[in-house]
């Protein structure tokens, strides 16, 4: 299966994923502004259900944006990091439960093959699980490099307020919180420089595409 190895987060992270399979949240740096809906490509509510692969046209992502798309029913997160959070995520190691992704149920291999601080194929773009691995909320972005009241030292992350767990820009866990572990890294690939295709590995997307 495209994501053996990856575990699937608490179905009671369902009840705080609300609103459209679509949407774009969220900003990295002060003073960004909201962003318009970004449109993306979904199957058939059947196919859903079936875990078929999503496929998101990432083209009008800005630095800063989050995309939001419904993968067998858990919302997906897909950001544009800057090169400032890029350059923050390295710093926050020595504060994080698993820094380096020992736990290798929460990713896919290849995600940590080129800079393992980053969990993600482009380092620009990271693509997560939006739930917690605590009880299965769905943690608020909150991007922005500025002290936060629940922590003076905030790199940008994501905050969960049902009970406090933080993850940071990588969705790597924080000492000291509830979850237990790392966001899930869902299998992905790009099939082009604009298409990510979510539930699919790169070599079963490659093999895939040659045989068109």
């Amino acid at each position: 299966m495209a994501n053996d190895g990856v575990n699937e987060p608490a179905d009671a992270g369902r009840r705080r994923f609300l609103g459209a399979t679509t949407a774009v949240v969220g900003a990295v740096g002060a003073g960004f502004a909201a962003v318009p809906f970004i449109k993306s490509w979904n199957p058939s509510a059947r196919a859903k259900l079936a875990g078929a692969p999503v496929v998101a046209d990432i083209g009008a992502l800005q630095e800063g944006q989050r995309l939001i798309v419904e993968w067998r029913g858990q919302p997906i997160w897909i950001v544009k990091r800057s090169k400032a959070i890029l350059d923050a995520l390295p710093t926050l190691d020595p504060r994080l439960r698993d820094p380096e992704s020992e736990n290798k149920d929460q990713q896919p291999d290849y995600v940590l093959a080129s800079e393992p601080e980053y969990r993600s194929i482009r380092p620009e773009i990271s693509v997560l699980v939006g739930l917690c691995t605590h009880l299965g909320c769905s943690p608020e972005m909150v991007a922005e490099i500025r002290p936060e009241p629940y922590d003076p030292q905030w790199k940008g992350g994501y905050f969960c307020p049902c009970h406090k767990s933080r993850f940071d820009m990588a969705g790597r866990v924080f000492q000291g919180v509830p979850a237990p572990t790392n966001l899930l890294v869902p299998p992905h690939h790009y099939r082009d420089e604009n298409t990510l295709v979510i539930g699919v590995d790169p070599a079963a997307g490659a093999a895939a595409k040659g045989g068109a």
